[in-house]
């Protein structure tokens, strides 16, 4: 379905693309990317809206090159040009399909890649996917009980866990984690997806919850019928193809899992590493959820129902990469650790090379086992009245703002009105203006100085009061706070009976 005119595919008016966060996203019709002359030539855009990117081998900042979309062509030189500056190129679908993932690779041991063939059918490949899906029950226990606050689905979870350690086959394993995948998601289905005010009407029902993670048109993740899972589903693929290209930086093979059944066009062990990851892409999605709406001009719904991500929302999406690498390194080394620790005669080298932590090189310099970890960009922040971006540290956008504040005000007028109309509030001003009345009764001008007149009291007592705090005025003649601020300011003029109190307080005579 084609896009409304109403509807923003591109970019901010800036004709030039800088790689954010180490990622550079290309997306539209007829993508270029080429070398000329030593630099890296980037071309994207829809229609006569096109955008450039010139890069230099030195200084570019570019680690990942992502390409949305299969329309146009990338050059084998240019393929050359991101292996030589250890970067990496990865297509993916806006429905969380990853077409090709290629980047930098490890030295190649066939002795690496016999044991890790062989690995499945022994105890080695059921410890490993044991490790692997006791890290993702972890997460999806801490997140039940944390985030969701559910702590019976918690407790189920933590069971599934506990019977991992008796597991002694992969099919057990499988049925352990499905069992607490069912509990986890099921804690998910009433989570409330918000969208502003204003694109309330343009949405449909069954995007305001996140639902089952089942679509209804494949009975799998894939297809996703509303917002909430096509953003996991666009975010697992990212997580994907970190994990792949990982596993092909550490020389191992990413089709030959322990963990998933092999098929076709799947890479079994980059599944099997992004199962330790999943929880943290679960948890910066629900705190997305929870803190700021979704906007509606993100998606658009095909003819099937397919929920698809607009390509410039899928370009802030692909920032995250970066995040979910960090996270799966650690992961693919670990495998890659324990695969080795099964060759025989190794002697050449005592472990295998490290070279997406660094851990090694750090515990030369003795800079420790902490991997610092880049945190994931932080969602865009949109109003939830009419969906406009919203600068950090606000909530509103200014003109809702303002409309929100105008309307607390009339509500907190509204109940000041009803409290001070209120039987008590009656009898209350009843009582004062009696002792008022009372007391200007018993005041007499002969009890009155002389000196203290009308013009002595607006020369030199009146310009006194402002040095005066309101509420020692209001304490030294017994009247409100609101009218002794009218006093002070000279809006109105008490009664005579008051002017030697305030001369006293002024310190005039």
């Amino acid at each position: 379905m084609a896009a409304s005119a109403n509807v923003s595919q591109l970019r901010p008016p800036c004709n030039f693309i800088t790689p954010r966060h180490g990622i550079l996203t290309l997306y539209g019709h007829g993508i270029r990317v080429y070398v000329e002359r030593g630099h890296l030539i980037v071309k994207d855009g829809i229609g006569s809206d096109r955008h450039e990117g010139r890069f230099a081998r030195i200084g570019h900042g570019l680690r990942r090159l992502v390409v949305i979309g299969s329309d146009g062509f990338v050059s084998l030189s240019a393929l050359n040009w991101l292996a030589n500056q250890d970067a990496a190129f990865v297509m993916l679908e806006r429905d969380g399909k990853v077409l090709l993932a290629t980047g930098p690779t490890g030295p190649w041991d066939a002795r690496l890649r016999r044991s890790q063939a062989l690995a499945r059918d022994t105890r080695v490949g059921l410890d490993i996917a044991r490790e692997l899906i006791t890290h993702k029950l972890v997460g999806q226990e801490q997140i039940a009980r944390g985030r969701l606050q559910n702590q019976s689905i918690g407790e189920t979870i933590a069971q599934a866990r506990a019977n991992l350690d008796a597991a002694e086959n992969i099919e057990t394993i499988r049925s352990l984690e499905a069992q607490g995948a069912a509990a986890y998601w099921s804690a998910w289905r009433a989570l409330r997806i918000t969208f502003p005010k204003s694109d309330l009407p343009r949405v449909p029902d069954h995007w305001l919850s996140l639902g089952t993670r089942k679509s209804p048109l494949t009975g799998s993740p894939r297809l996703a019928a509303n917002p909430a899972n096509a953003i996991l589903n666009y975010l697992y693929a990212l997580l994907e193809s970190e994990a792949r290209l990982a596993a092909v930086a550490l020389a191992l093979d990413p089709g030959i899992g322990f963990l998933h059944v092999d098929t076709d066009a799947r890479d079994s062990l980059a599944s099997d590493l992004m199962e330790a990851v999943r929880p943290h892409i679960d948890a910066y999605l629900l705190d997305w959820i929870r803190r700021q709406p979704f906007r509606r001009e993100w998606f658009f719904e095909k003819n099937d129902g397919n929920c698809r991500l607009m390509a410039q929302f899928c370009l802030r999406l692909s920032e995250t990469a970066q995040t979910w690498g960090a996270l799966v390194a650690p992961v693919a080394e670990w495998v890659s650790r324990t695969l080795w620790s099964t060759i025989r005669n190794a002697r050449r080298q005592v472990h295998p090379a490290t070279h997406l932590t660094q851990t090694h090189r750090r515990d030369v310099k003795g800079a420790g086992l902490s991997l610092p970890l880049p945190p994931a960009p932080q969602p865009p922040r949109v109003c939830p009245g009419c969906g406009a971006p919203v600068k950090k540290g606000k909530t509103h956008c200014a003109p809702c703002a303002i409309a929100i504040q105008r309307e607390g005000f009339l509500k907190i007028a509204e109940q000041g009105r009803m409290v001070s109309h209120s039987a008590e509030s009656e009898l209350k001003r009843g009582d004062t203006q009696r002792k008022r009345h009372e007391a200007q009764r018993d005041w007499h001008i002969w009890n009155h100085p002389t000196w203290l007149t009308e013009q002595f009291y607006s020369e030199q007592i009146q310009p006194r009061l402002g040095l005066i705090e309101v509420k020692a005025i209001a304490a030294t003649l017994g009247i409100s706070i609101p009218y002794a601020s009218y006093i002070r300011a000279g809006r109105r003029r008490p009664h005579p009976r008051h002017w030697l109190s305030l001369a006293s307080l002024v310190r005039v005579s």
